[in-house]
């Protein structure tokens, strides 16, 4: 005994634990509601910095056939030559150039010839058939063909009826006056000019009265001309009057009106000619723009020369370098928007979730990580006031698209709660769409791109699924850009443009959250799924060193990890977090493997040569070993928290029960030592006190350290068991949640009875899945048969 424990006294090297103990600052910077105060007004003031502060509605990504969001108005007088308005003076002046025809006499001079031919075919049909002979059945036959003929000819459409009237006049003579007559009136016709109501070269000559008329011998004027409808008016009421037989008008009316077609033909080039000549007189329109003059109205769709107003502006601004700072808000009205909604925000914290309220680590995380978003959306909406960008302001409108507003509400989910990410994603929408013009359509969809990529991220495990998760967020813009674009009726290419946009902007979240989280990790002590999952590689240091150099306890943390783990799922606890909190929870016993049970060969137990007190102490040392290496190897505070809680503040029974009932005589100790208490030279033994045989707890705070604590005792107990039956099982876990619960460890810990009873019943069908009995097989020589010589 005295050798033994000299060489503990020697052996044992002075070394400097690490604890977990939180300073006075740390715990002043946590709990103090002067700090709460000061994240309160600095969030406030960042946000009115950065949604209002400079932002101004000339540089808003705007485009033509967009509904309004807002008035923008001229900061400064500015004047422009406008291009929509020259391009609109341009129009009127083609209209007002008399588009010019040529004027077609072909089909006038084809009728004559036809018309000579069937006034000799008639002379010819006179010399057999007299004029004054009647037309018999015998003769008919003979003129139907004469007017047959004639009709062949063309597109004429002449009676045998008319043709005999015209045969009936008189003799040659006579017919070659009428039909003299009758031609130059058809002459006079064709000069004016003959239209229809079909289009020449994009004219509808049925509405234009005034034409620039090429004449036949190269002169242009001009004139009007006339329908066919006028025309054929203009030809019956001059026969009448040159005949002045109406018997005989009629027949030559529809004779002639044959010869009647329209005869302007549209001359483009002329007509360009005519409206370059008048186009170089044209100076471009410029337009003055007084101060606070409205360029776009709210409420109204964005129209082509509005677009260019606001365009000329940003150009002005750039090139003078003037203020483009707009006062139509003021100040006053912006803060109080930002108060309102932050106070939103706490009173949403205080009803939901109210442990974050209590904790300005968790509330300085929430700040934080809304103040960097806001800022990223504010530098999106910067880059609008780039020279690029005011020059080319169909591109300028993919920046809401680039807005990265997903950012904050997937931090928010992974670290702290889905609840506080949409309350958040909310927050971020409304002031994204407050610094682009209070633009409903882009608060709407920045706060369902948000949604999506919460709900694609709970439970995430995987570093990969954070951008999964963001991706989706950036296809759910890109769709809906789509549809916003079809509304708006943008063109076709600024669409694909928004559409690539939005999922650019989805990769780039779901980087720019995979690199933000192991950083904000550490800064705010949060743990992420991510990180526990991590954690329980076996491959971790501390585990290889659990395994090699304390094999027992590490099997049992496996098993407490297996116990936890169930038990924390069927109560809805974090699951992972109980596993990797129990895989770690024993770890300070690789300091001094040989003291402990599980870990003892050959029937050697060190604790046989020492005083109960002293091996009480090294038993309680395996938890300050544990923290100090926790620290060393930077594990999560929860670990830290159910390493020191595990064992709550239980009395380790077996010493304490060895200290009371040692009836043997005192050891001889070393010089100046007592066999009551080794440590203290020149004390007499004392009576045994309680306290030296209690863990220093901390009792378990929450529920995974609770099941933590419960599960490592009935694993500890369930080895004894020499025949395990649910029986048997179930009334040591009995036995063993009854003594804690007597012994006051569960009272700090947030588990109902509820909870407590499922734990049991978890515990008690893992462990019996856990220890099942195997059926003996025979040894091989009883199943060999004998072989027969």
């Amino acid at each position: 005994m005295l050798r033994s424990l000299n060489n503990f006294f020697r052996h044992e090297k002075p070394r400097t634990r690490k604890t977990a103990t939180v300073s006075g600052t740390v715990e002043f910077l946590e709990t103090s509601r002067v700090i709460t105060l000061f994240i309160f007004l600095a969030t406030t003031a960042a946000i009115v910095l950065i949604s209002f502060v400079g932002v101004s509605t000339v540089n808003l990504p705007v485009l033509p056939n967009q509904l309004a969001s807002v008035r923008i108005t001229a900061s400064v007088p500015f004047t422009y030559e406008s291009k929509e308005k020259t391009r609109a003076a341009v129009e009127q002046m083609r209209d007002r150039v008399p588009p010019v025809y040529r004027l077609d006499f072909d089909s006038l001079q084809q009728f004559e010839t036809n018309l000579r031919e069937l006034l000799a075919d008639l002379d010819a049909f006179e010399r057999t058939h007299p004029a004054n002979s009647a037309f018999t059945a015998r003769i008919k036959p003979d003129f139907d063909a004469l007017v047959n003929a004639f009709n062949t000819k063309g597109p004429y459409h002449v009676d045998a009826e008319d043709i005999a009237a015209l045969f009936k006049v008189g003799a040659a003579a006579a017919r070659t006056a009428s039909v003299d007559t009758g031609l130059r009136i058809l002459r006079e016709i064709y000069t004016q000019g003959v239209h229809d109501d079909r289009s020449f070269g994009g004219t509808d000559l049925g509405r234009v009265t005034v034409f620039q008329v090429t004449r036949s011998d190269g002169t242009m004027a001009q004139q009007s001309s006339e329908s066919m409808e006028q025309a054929f008016a203009y030809l019956r009421v001059n026969l009448s009057a040159e005949t002045g037989n109406r018997a005989l008008s009629g027949p030559l009316f529809r004779i002639f009106r044959n010869g009647i077609t329209p005869n302007l033909i549209y001359d483009r080039e002329a007509t360009l000619r005519l409206q370059d000549e008048a186009l170089r007189l044209l100076k471009p329109v410029s337009v003055n723009v007084a101060r606070d003059q409205t360029i776009i109205e709210p409420g109204a769709r964005v129209t082509a020369e509005q677009y260019e107003m606001l365009a000329a502006q940003r150009e002005f601004l750039l090139d003078s370098g003037a203020s483009a700072l707009d006062d139509s808000l003021q100040l006053f009205g912006r803060v109080l928007l930002v108060l309102a909604m932050v106070m939103a925000s706490l009173f949403y914290i205080r009803l939901e979730d109210a442990e974050t309220l209590n904790s300005n680590g968790r509330l300085g995380l929430l700040a934080l990580v809304v103040i960097i978003n806001l800022a990223l959306v504010r530098a999106t909406y910067a880059l609008s006031s780039l020279p690029f960008f005011v020059y080319h302001s169909q591109d300028a409108s993919i920046l809401p698209y680039l807005a990265p507003t997903a950012i904050a509400p997937l931090v928010v989910a992974i670290l702290i709660d889905a609840g506080s990410a949409i309350f958040v994603a909310l927050f971020i929408s409304i002031f994204t769409s407050v610094i682009y013009g209070n633009r409903l359509d882009l608060l709407v969809l920045t706060f369902l791109a948000s949604v999506v990529a919460i709900f694609c991220s709970r439970h995430t495990r995987k570093r990969g699924n954070v951008v999964r998760a963001s991706v989706l967020a950036g296809l759910t813009v890109s769709v809906f850009s789509l549809l916003v674009g079809v509304v708006d009726r943008l063109e076709f290419i600024t669409i694909l443009k928004h559409m690539g946009a939005g999922i650019l902007t989805g990769i780039l979240t779901g980087i720019v959250v995979v690199g933000l989280l192991p950083v904000l990790e550490g800064l705010f002590k949060r743990t992420t799924d991510i990180t526990l999952l991590e954690l329980t590689d076996y491959n971790h240091p501390l585990l290889r060193l659990m395994q090699m150099e304390a094999p027992g306890t590490y099997h049992h943390s496996l098993v407490v990890a297996q116990l936890s783990e169930n038990a924390a799922a069927d109560i809805g606890a974090n699951p992972l977090l109980a596993r990797v909190c129990a895989l770690f929870h024993d770890i300070g016993k690789t300091a001094k493997p040989e003291y402990f049970t599980e870990n003892q060969r050959d029937g050697i137990n060190p604790h046989d040569d020492n005083n109960p007190s002293l091996s009480a102490l090294i038993i309680k040392s395996h938890v300050k070993d544990g923290v100090d290496l926790a620290l060393k190897h930077k594990l999560p505070r929860a670990v830290l928290d159910v390493i020191q809680q595990h064992h709550g503040t239980t009395l380790i029974r077996y010493f304490y029960h060895r200290a009371v009932t040692d009836t043997r005589s005192p050891l001889p100790f070393p010089s100046g030592l007592s066999s009551r208490n080794p440590f203290a030279p020149g004390l007499d033994p004392s009576p045994v006190s309680e306290t030296t045989y209690r863990y220093d707890g901390p009792r378990p705070q929450f529920k995974e350290s609770a099941i933590i604590h419960l599960a490592d005792g009935v694993e500890a107990a369930s080895r004894s068991l020499r025949k395990v039956t649910p029986q048997h099982l179930g009334e040591i876990i009995d036995q063993i949640f009854h003594d804690r619960m007597e012994d006051a460890q569960l009272d700090e810990a947030p588990l109902t009875l509820e909870e407590i009873s499922k734990i049991k019943t978890s515990f008690t069908f893992t462990l019996l899945n856990m220890l099942h009995g195997r059926v003996a097989y025979p040894a091989a020589s009883e199943t060999e048969k004998p072989t027969q010589a």
